[in-house]
């Protein structure tokens, strides 16, 4: 059993920055990449950032140069910093991880944490 723990999140007020937390833990063998996604209300689920095993990173366009994705393989986690913050960027933060939990069968699997809340007032 893997599990995704986010925290981190909270209100703030626009201008302001936070920092977000996930961590893997459980039954794990390799993590590849790991990601933050939000939702805001009446709205998909939308790509916020990612970053590979190796570091490489991407980002939505429109948290590029405000927020920065890292990660430590060593406690199998990652980070979202949030400076910046706009009214925009309301919205519950889920992470995203593609653990492979085995080392005998090669799979590779989605998993998400339960969500944080971020809400950036005006």
């Amino acid at each position: 059993q893997v599990q995704l723990v986010e925290s981190g999140g909270g209100l703030v007020q626009a201008g302001g920055s936070l920092r977000l937390s996930c961590a893997a833990s459980g039954t794990i063998f390799t993590i590849n990449d790991m990601g933050w996604y939000r939702q805001a209300p009446l709205k998909q689920r939308e790509l916020v950032a990612r970053i590979t095993s190796g570091g490489t990173t991407n980002y939505a366009d429109s948290v590029k140069g405000r927020f920065t994705i890292s990660r430590d393989n060593a406690k199998n986690t990652v980070y979202l910093q949030m400076n910046s913050l706009k009214p925009e960027d309301t919205a519950v933060y889920y992470c995203n991880a593609q653990i492979r939990g085995s080392v005998t069968v090669p799979l590779i699997s989605d998993y998400w944490g339960q969500g944080t809340q971020v809400t950036v007032s005006s």
